[in-house]
């Protein structure tokens, strides 16, 4: 009967105890269910690397960091910082700036960047004395992770946002060799750097993004220049560095395939208009455009806690274009055509 006695006390305090957490579950649930399940990246600093205006995947990830609660500084190419800022300080991006609220979101810094510079050593004498970039210093990427540091005590979220290839006009068999190693070297080997001088201020759980393209994986003519190598070899770097910077820091790493966009910088490939027209017609949700907040939505949540667990992936936004196989507006389709 002792036994027994002593069972029964170990069960009621037992179904005590599971009563006490079903009922936390279920106040946890109806808080969920009143207030939905929120990105939360409040006390979180963040770094966007290439934001030169307000129309691109950049500013549309820094706006949504932002409207999370973030801390956002952003790193803009040093001889499109003094236009930057002065949009910025007349106005010129306030309509953009504006929040669900109704409030205008903020920027905490903007540091002039050039992620082609691993160090002020690496800057060829030409480009220091330029007067373009002479008037900035501290802008090379160790130079720009230490004025983090400085003022911001470390990093909770890296954005690599840039991607430049002085050739992307050009098919990949007219392209130079050095027009080939400097889209590398802008668009892909840029990322590696920023993590090597940011991954060391970046506390365990901490997370690091990049922007890819479809380019990387399929035939896009005209996107030349190696820039299609550059997309593949991000991609690529974005899987090893999840292993290696999650094993050394406990930092996440992701890329965003977003679909096209025509934001001032996409422009300059010369096409992005088709492109944007094609994935009208052939992507799954072809009714829907694709909004550059979609991917700032996209970046925000693969920051966050809510992602905890994902590293190592690429993730596609681009209305479901990259699953497709077959254009639904090929010729080739046309029964009228073959009957003929």
């Amino acid at each position: 009967m002792a036994v027994t006695a002593k069972r029964m006390a170990h069960l009621s305090i037992r179904r005590g105890a599971l009563g006490a957490a079903k009922t936390k579950r279920t106040r946890d649930v109806a808080v969920h269910a009143g207030g939905g399940l929120p990105i939360d990246l409040r006390g979180k600093r963040v770094f966007v690397a290439g934001v030169a205006d307000d129309q691109g995947f950049g500013w549309a990830i820094a706006k949504a960091m932002a409207q999370a609660g973030a801390k956002v500084a952003v790193g803009t190419w040093v001889p499109a910082l003094n236009i930057f800022e002065t949009s910025l300080r007349r106005g010129k991006f306030d309509e953009s700036r504006k929040l669900p609220d109704g409030s205008l979101f903020e920027l905490a810094a903007v540091y002039p960047l050039d992620a082609g510079y691993d160090t002020m050593e690496d800057v060829p004498e030409d480009v220091k004395n330029n007067k373009r970039f002479a008037k900035y210093d501290r802008w090379t990427v160790s130079e720009v992770a230490e004025r983090i540091k400085e003022d911001f005590g470390g990093l909770d979220i890296l954005v690599h946002s840039l991607a430049n290839g002085p050739e992307v006009s050009k098919p990949l068999l007219e392209t130079s060799r050095n027009g080939y190693l400097a889209a590398i070297s802008a668009s892909s080997y840029s990322f590696v750097s920023l993590l090597q001088h940011m991954g060391p201020i970046m506390p365990q759980g901490s997370a690091a993004m990049s922007l890819t393209y479809i380019a990387s994986e399929r035939i896009i003519p005209g996107y030349g220049g190696g820039m299609s190598s550059a997309k593949a070899a991000l991609e690529s770097d974005t899987r090893v560095l999840a292993y290696e910077a999650g094993r050394k820091w406990g930092v996440r790493v992701n890329t965003i395939s977003a679909g096209p966009l025509g934001s001032r910088a996409a422009k300059a490939i010369g096409f992005i208009d088709d492109m944007i027209n094609y994935s009208g017609v052939n992507a799954p949700l072809h009714e829907k455009d694709l909004s550059a907040g979609e991917i700032g939505s996209t970046a925000a949540f693969l920051c966050s806690p809510l992602a905890s667990a994902v590293t190592g992936v690429t993730m596609y936004v681009d209305n479901g274009l990259h699953a497709m196989g077959l254009a639904t507006d090929s010729k080739a389709l046309d029964r009228s055509n073959q009957d003929a």
